[in-house]
């Protein structure tokens, strides 16, 4: 992914941070509340660093691909299996 399309994301990510903050009054400083799942979503909280990790960032393209800024669930929408992204933030908790 280039340096570009990287900046893109994060800060397409901040926007959306910004914008419902309203939603996400019960997430820590330095945190993001994202929603999970293909069909039904769960609710995680994830610290702001995963925005620099490459996996995070193709996570992040996915969900512009699939949903743009129009995220239903009041926060950032992930469109992927529920154990998929779990297995991902424990690598990247490791990491």
């Amino acid at each position: 992914m280039g340096a570009f399309r990287f900046q893109s994301l994060v800060s397409n990510a901040k926007q959306l941070i910004k914008l419902n903050s309203k939603h996400q009054r019960d997430v820590p400083k330095g945190y993001l509340a994202v929603y999970v799942g293909e069909v039904q979503r769960k609710r995680f909280v994830v610290p702001l660093s995963y925005l620099d990790q490459p996996l995070f960032q193709e996570l992040l393209r996915r969900s512009e691909e699939d949903f743009g800024f129009n995220h239903p669930m009041g926060g950032l929408t992930i469109p992927c299996h529920e154990e998929a992204f779990v297995h991902l933030t424990n690598q990247l908790h490791i990491s």
